[in-house]
């Protein structure tokens, strides 16, 4: 398949993205829930969430390594299958050290399937595509976002908390394996051999000196912090100021739906303003917002602040992978892209403890300020960062630059 053609196949990944996303987005909290239904204190359940995020930080990079030298298209399904493996077996055992390892599988199946669909999108992608095409992409995450929570919060509840938390999980794994509708044949029509030998791997060391690498990771760390935080920490907020759950939920579902609605208009936005212009302003933009979060505003004006900075957060993911796709040496763009992935989840981890911290010495509203600050210098770490390789910024349409053949082309 010719970089720039067809585009099923991107609607395939959509879909598929959007219920792997989905279950994960359900069975997480579903965990929590049944494992303080089986006893867990707050430290249990904080390890339980960290394995889901420290376990695969030890896949990231060899995952990528083998996708820059084969096929991206089978972590696919392995990716499926381990999610929906570790969403039912979560939802069966009942020991909170095998909920763990359960957790840890889960994570892991996430990291494989998205190492694989960004390989997917960059390689089938020419480089004016890219932008977009990445953009679509992870419309599929804010979807499954968006609907994973709502349906474990309506079927976790009443006197049978681990009962409905157990059935919560089992249908977080079925939805994972609807999936697979969307993978059928993906592989055939998608598949592109490597023109980079085994033996000529490029040092990790290399490629976070490559000028726009360390950029893209660390915008997207802070942009998917701030959401990590806004979603732990918004209903604390509403606690203190009396805003009800159902109200907190439904700022939340805002925030997310803007985050879809930036990455369906993402392309006139980008021939507006240019990748690095619109990069810097959605960044300085959310980190106004986010310190604003920190003030006691009405609920109507908390709703508009919240809808504007999802807005200005779908702007980061997609655009941090363009970034550090174009910028990885030849033959480590999947590399790269793992050492992204690795960056997000040590965000994961690093943040919400950071927060806490600073919550606890300086009140609940504290965190918003924190994440103002992080934002803020992500705007002036993306008015630095390069837009393109050179050389690429006056390619024409559907043709690469030297060097950069089409098995060349990874990870997104």
């Amino acid at each position: 398949m010719v970089p720039g053609g067809n585009r099923g196949w991107l609607l395939r990944l959509v879909i598929a993205f959007g219920f792997a996303q989905g279950a994960v987005s359900m069975a997480r909290p579903a965990v929590s829930y049944r494992a303080l239904a089986l006893g867990a204190d707050e430290q249990a359940i904080g390890v339980i969430a960290g394995v889901y995020a420290l376990l695969p930080l030890f896949a990231a990079v060899p995952l990528g390594r083998r996708t820059d030298h084969g096929r991206c298209a089978p972590l696919l399904p392995v990716g499926v299958v381990l999610i929906a493996g570790g969403c039912v077996l979560s939802g069966v055992v009942n020991s909170l050290w095998a909920m763990a390892i359960w957790s840890g599988v889960m994570g892991l199946g996430h990291l494989c399937f998205v190492i694989g669909a960004q390989s997917l999108v960059a390689r089938q992608s020419a480089p004016h595509e890219q932008d977009r095409n990445f953009g679509h992409f992870t419309i599929g995450a804010s979807l499954g976002q968006l609907v994973g929570p709502v349906a474990a919060g309506a079927l976790i509840g009443g006197k049978d908390m681990a009962g409905t938390s157990a059935l919560a999980l089992l249908v977080a794994g079925a939805g994972a394996a609807v999936a697979f509708t969307s993978l059928w044949r993906i592989e055939d029509r998608t598949a592109v051999k490597s023109r980079t030998g085994q033996g000529d791997r490029v040092p990790v060391g290399r490629i976070l000196r490559a000028r726009g690498v360390p950029a893209g990771i660390f915008i997207s760390l802070a942009v998917l912090s701030a959401t990590d935080i806004l979603t732990a920490y918004l209903p604390v907020v509403g606690e203190h100021r009396g805003i009800a759950p159902s109200v907190i939920g439904l700022l939340l579902s805002l925030r997310a739906a803007a985050t879809i609605a930036c990455r369906l208009v993402l392309t006139p936005l980008l021939r507006l303003l240019g990748r690095t212009m619109l990069l810097t302003v959605t960044c300085l933009l959310a980190a106004v917002l986010c310190a604003g979060i920190a003030l006691p505003v009405p609920v109507w004006a908390l709703a508009l602040m919240l809808a504007v900075l999802g807005f200005c957060l779908g702007v980061g993911q997609p655009l941090s992978m363009t970034t550090v796709v174009q910028a990885a040496p030849d033959g480590a763009r999947s590399t790269a892209l793992a050492l992204r992935l690795t960056g997000n989840r040590l965000g994961q981890v690093a943040a919400p403890a950071t927060a806490g911290l600073v919550a606890g010495v300086a009140g609940v509203a504290a965190p918003f300020v924190m994440l103002g600050a992080l934002l803020l210098l992500s705007a002036g770490v993306a008015l630095r960062s390069p837009t393109r390789q050179a050389g690429e910024a006056g390619a024409a349409p559907g043709v690469r630059r030297s060097g950069a053949a089409v098995g060349r082309k990874e990870d997104a």
